[in-house]
């Protein structure tokens, strides 16, 4: 899936990240950011999520730039949040989406693909992740054989309680799978 544009705030926030930039920067992303601009869930989220940002030497000076309390998070009222605690899938990068608009020179926007975005989401299961999940499942639409071998090959031995979140994950599927027959 590829967004149409950037909507603002985001445009120009972003816009202002690229201009100030002297190289290619990757911003993998992750969170509310991707399920609205890429999947089209309409909810608001004041913040970028991403993974990583690459090279590693433009960490700290993009996140001075643009990060919470930034002289561009009060001019735009959105920042960007390096996540540190989050787990993904061991190959999430194989995957990831760009969702780049094409008037930014410098900047790269890579997502998370639909299943390791839903899955990013697991351990945290609040009811905003529960309803990006859902909403994500039908959007796309899942197969819940690709999300739950994701889940055990790539996402489970790296988490810090699997027995819960195998508990979680057997929740979503039947979430899930109501969801496709009430409609």
């Amino acid at each position: 899936m590829q967004p149409k544009r950037v909507p603002e705030p985001w445009k120009s926030f972003l816009s202002e990240i690229d201009r100030q930039a002297t190289e290619t920067i990757e911003l993998h992303c992750l969170g509310g950011f991707v399920v609205t601009t890429l999947y089209g869930l309409e909810r608001p989220t004041a913040d970028v999520d991403v993974l990583a940002i690459a090279p590693i030497n433009q960490r700290q000076s993009v996140l001075q730039l643009a990060g919470r309390d930034s002289t561009l998070h009060r001019k735009h009222r959105v920042y960007l949040e390096y996540v540190t605690v989050a787990v993904v899938p061991e190959k999430y990068e194989e995957r990831l989406t760009n969702m780049s608009d094409r008037r930014f020179k410098h900047l790269r926007l890579l997502a998370l693909d639909p299943y390791d975005l839903a899955l990013s989401k697991l351990e945290r299961n609040s009811q905003r992740d529960r309803d990006d999940v859902k909403y994500l499942a039908r959007r796309v639409p899942f197969d819940l054989r690709v999300l739950e071998e994701r889940y055990t090959s790539e996402l489970r031995a790296y988490l810090g309680n699997p027995q819960r979140e195998d508990l979680t994950l057997e929740l979503w599927i039947k979430m899930i799978e109501e969801g496709r027959t009430q409609k």
